[in-house]
């Protein structure tokens, strides 16, 4: 099984990132955590600041991997292209926001992607990603 993790914008800073919100762990980190906790999946991780790189890897992956974890970060509150590439590709897409984006700025309560993905997970740090990952695990 394979499965890729897709951040969006900043997510390249967590771990200095405003830590009272994305806690002080960094992505690097954690990701050989999540490789250790799931030795039987093929992780691959991959981070950009640019819609366009996050649209090609959502192309190049979203045909052959098992499914995608995917923060767009702030690109899910206005990226309409990105919910594009998401419907045009057949790998289920589980969108992960480590803070609660409910409990923030109104502007983050809309998101242009969750229509388009299996399943959302909001708020629940870091462990979002594993609770994603173990969705897609579960038939």
């Amino acid at each position: 099984m394979r499965i890729l993790i897709l951040n969006g914008p900043n997510l390249n800073l967590l771990g200095t990132r405003e830590p009272n919100i994305y806690g002080s762990q960094d992505f690097q980190s954690y990701f050989e955590q999540l490789k250790s906790s799931f030795p039987q999946v093929e992780l691959l991780y991959y981070q950009s600041n640019i819609e366009g790189e996050l649209i090609d890897k959502l192309h190049e992956c979203g045909f052959s991997y098992d499914g995608i974890v995917f923060n767009a970060a702030a690109y899910t509150h206005s990226s309409i292209a990105l919910a594009d590439a998401i419907s045009a590709i057949t790998s289920p897409v589980i969108e992960v926001h480590i803070s609660n984006t409910f409990a923030r700025e109104s502007f983050r309560h809309h998101s242009y992607i969750s229509p388009v993905c299996t399943g959302v997970l909001v708020g629940f740090g870091l462990d979002g990603y594993k609770l994603a990952i173990t969705s897609l695990l579960t038939p």
